[in-house]
C-alpha cells in the first residue's frame, strides 16, 4: 500500500485541532494551515499533495447544524474529481453526527472521507493533534493497485479509524475520546497501520457520487427513565409538525408495559410520527419480542434501529423523511442497512 502521488484535499470547519497557543500570551489562536508543511514538516515524508479548503467562519461544533453538514459535502462534491481522498478537520463534540450525516448524504462514494480533530490544540505540547492529523491524511491518501483502500467516510482518533456511522464520543477528557461499540476497528495505527480488509465497506463498482442536502429538522430523541409521566409523554408527542422520534429504550429495546404508554405511542403513530426503538446501552442491539416489554412495540409497528447508534438513527431519520417515500417503506429503509450503519 502506498501514498505515492495521491493528492488530499483538508476540509477545515473548525474544533480545537485548528487552535495554537500563543506560549507568550497563553491565549490560543487560529492555526494558520497555510504553512501546513512549515508547521508540521512530517507531513513532506507522506508523498502526497495536501491541499486545505478552510470555512471562512469556523464552526464551534457544539453549533453544527444541517446547513454545515451541506457546506462540507458541497466542498467534497465540488473537488470529488480533483482529489483521491478527504480529511475533514472537525470539533469532536459533534463529529459522530457529522460523520453519521455525511455517510448518507455522499451516496456512491467511492473514496475516502476521514473525520479527525484533538482533544488538545496542535500547539500544545502534548497534543494528539499532530498524530491524529498525519495518520488522518495518511489514510485518505492509501491505495492499492492505484485503488483507494478506503472508500466510506470514517472517523480517526488515538490511533483507531472507526466507521463514522458507528461511533460515539464517550470521554471528555482523554485522548480515546470515541468508541464503536458495535463494529470493529478498520485501521489500527501502530509501528505499521494495520487495515482490517474484512471490516471496509465495499461500495457497488463504479458508482457516481450523488449528495443529498435535504433534512427534517421536525424530529427529536426521547430518553427513557424510570419515572417518566403521561403527562411529560402526551406533551413531547404533541409538538406541533412532529415527524420523527428516537427512543432511547432500556436494554434489548425494552419500555415500560403501561398501559397509557403504549396508548401514548399508538396515538403518536396513528398521527403519522415515525417511532424508532434504540438502546440507550453504550452497545448491543435492540431484540424486540425477546422480552414481554418489548413484545407491544414490535405489535404496533415501532421501527427496529438494531444496533444503530443514536447519533446514525437521528441523521438517518432526517433524510429518510425527506425522501417522501411510504410509512411502509420508511420502515423497511430505515431497518435495513444503507452504508453499513446497522
Amino acid at each position: 500500500m502506498e501514498t505515492n502521488n495521491s493528492k488530499v484535499l483538508l476540509i477545515y470547519t473548525g474544533g480545537t485541532i485548528g487552535m495554537i497557543k500563543d506560549y507568550q500570551t497563553g491565549a490560543l489562536r487560529a492555526f494558520e494551515f497555510d504553512n501546513l508543511y512549515k508547521r508540521i514538516p512530517e507531513l513532506s515524508h507522506l508523498d502526497c499533495q495536501i491541499s486545505v479548503h478552510s470555512f471562512e467562519k469556523v464552526i464551534d461544533s457544539s453549533d453544527m447544524n444541517p446547513r454545515h453538514w451541506v457546506a462540507i459535502a458541497e466542498v467534497i462534491e465540488k473537488e470529488y474529481t480533483n482529489y483521491d481522498g478527504f480529511v475533514v478537520l472537525h470539533g469532536s463534540d459533534t463529529m459522530s453526527y457529522s460523520a453519521s450525516a455525511l455517510s448518507f448524504m455522499l451516496e456512491g462514494l467511492s473514496k475516502p472521507v476521514i473525520f479527525t480533530g484533538s482533544q488538545l490544540p496542535i500547539g500544545d505540547l502534548r497534543t494528539d493533534a499532530k498524530e491524529n492529523l498525519i495518520t488522518s491524511i495518511q489514510l485518505a491518501a492509501l491505495k492499492e493497485e492505484g485503488q483507494s483502500v478506503i472508500r466510506e467516510v470514517g472517523l480517526y482518533f488515538e490511533y483507531k479509524l472507526y466507521r463514522g456511522n458507528r461511533t460515539t464520543k464517550v470521554n471528555a477528557e482523554r485522548f480515546q475520546a470515541f468508541t464503536s461499540p458495535n463494529y470493529p476497528l478498520l485501521v489500527e495505527s501502530g509501528v505499521h497501520l494495520k487495515v482490517m480488509k474484512e471490516n471496509l465497506f465495499k461500495p457497488k463498482p463504479h458508482t457516481i457520487l450523488k449528495v443529498w442536502k435535504e433534512f427534517e429538522q421536525k424530529v427529536a430523541i426521547l430518553k427513557m427513565f424510570p419515572g417518566i409521566t403521561p403527562q411529560l409523554l402526551n406533551a413531547f408527542f404533541s409538538i406541533e409538525g412532529l415527524k420523527g422520534v428516537v427512543l432511547e429504550t432500556y436494554g434489548s429495546g425494552n419500555a415500560p408495559t403501561d398501559e397509557w404508554f403504549l396508548e401514548c405511542l399508538r396515538k403518536a403513530i396513528g398521527k403519522g410520527i415515525h417511532i424508532v426503538n434504540v438502546t440507550q446501552c453504550s452497545g448491543g442491539s435492540v431484540i424486540m419480542g425477546k422480552y414481554a416489554a418489548s413484545e407491544a412495540l414490535k405489535t404496533m409497528g415501532i421501527i427496529d434501529g438494531k444496533d444503530i447508534t443514536t447519533e446514525s438513527a437521528i441523521t438517518k431519520m432526517m433524510i429518510l423523511l425527506k425522501k417522501n417515500i411510504s410509512p411502509n417503506l420508511f420502515k423497511i429503509k430505515f431497518e435495513e442497512s444503507i452504508v453499513g450503519e446497522v
